[in-house]
């Protein structure tokens, strides 16, 4: 049985300032209309596992011009009424624009949309994500309605010039951390930057042509990936976000060495879990305690992890960003 942790360095560390956010100012129930500015595939191949639209959104004119973070999320409310005759709830997009929007006026926020295409497995019938495919099938200058903006925690600190960052991104949730990558690039902001991203294929990359392009461009990015189904080790398996940690230890360790680091993990709920695993096995105590806290029982048992655990045994602190679902 483990024991909770009392006054460990972790537990002592200090909170880091974000900017304030106006959220909420377009509720759901009255939604704003904005239109589709454009809509294109954003893989890195047509031939994909998966189809995943890059879907920019004209706000002009709405209370959401202008008003939204980089990190924070929007609504979506398809049109029609669900099953039981009842109209659509909303859904939430992350944004994956800078603050400044698309073009740096506020006006277009973009989002990263994965078509839902699926079967019941109690009757085998095909089911389609109603707001996904809604997306996906907007065309430039169609009617869409909105709501928000949503997120208050799931930012770049105030002052992000006084940190280094490491993004761990798996399928749409490379969304924020491309906001939030530009964001940074364009204030030139004297930051070391790495990000992971995670696919199943290589051909189902997102946005892979503008972090190759950054990472050229820039000298304080580094753009890795990890691609779990196809044979890229000499055992011949795949690799996990995580394991890039041990790949490219020389990469990333550093930057978490330091006051400055901090994690941000977005994608499929379980991934936190491995990465937490890998910092376990990567870091050495004193820099494993600014990002993790766990006593010595719960650390001889990494490899027997699991997500019950997190924010129990595993207690992940403030420099450690999570948003997955």
């Amino acid at each position: 049985m483990t024991t909770p942790l009392k006054n460990s360095r972790a537990e002592r560390s200090p909170a880091i300032d974000l900017p304030e956010v106006s959220m909420h100012l377009v509720r759901p129930t009255e939604p704003v209309t904005a239109r589709v500015a454009s809509s294109r595939i954003c893989t890195r191949s047509t031939k994909c596992a998966g189809f995943v639209r890059h879907v920019e959104i004209d706000v002009s004119g709405t209370p959401l011009e202008g008003a939204f973070r980089a990190g924070q999320s929007f609504g979506v409310i398809p049109p029609g009424e669900d099953e039981r005759g009842r109209p659509h709830k909303v859904r939430l997009y992350s944004i994956a624009s800078p603050t400044g929007g698309e073009r740096g006026d506020g006006r277009i926020l973009a989002t990263t949309v994965k078509r839902t295409v699926d079967e019941h497995w109690e009757t085998g019938k095909l089911f389609l994500g109603v707001a996904s495919n809604y997306l996906c099938d907007l065309q430039e200058g169609d009617e869409v309605q909105l709501s928000g903006p949503n997120g208050k925690r799931f930012l770049l600190p105030e002052r992000p010039e006084e940190h280094d960052y490491v993004f761990f991104a798996t399928g749409t949730g490379i969304a924020p951390f491309r906001g939030m990558i530009m964001e940074l690039l364009e204030k030139k902001v004297d930051s070391r930057i790495v990000l992971v991203m995670g696919s199943p294929y290589r051909t189902d990359l997102l946005y892979d042509d503008l972090f190759t392009r950054l990472a050229r461009e820039h000298e304080n990015f580094t753009y890795l990936t990890a691609i779990s189904r196809e044979a890229e080790q000499p055992h011949g398996r795949g690799v996990y976000v995580q394991q890039r940690l041990a790949t490219h230890r020389e990469e990333i360790v550093p930057l978490l060495m330091t006051d400055r680091g901090l994690i941000y993990v977005c994608g499929v709920a379980g991934m936190e879990l491995g990465i937490f695993q890998e910092l376990a096995r990567q870091l050495a105590p004193a820099m494993r305690e600014p990002y993790l806290a766990c006593d010595a029982e719960t650390l001889a048992q990494v490899d027997t992890w699991d997500r019950r655990m997190i924010h129990r045994d595993i207690k992940p602190t403030r420099r450690v960003f999570l948003e997955v679902y």
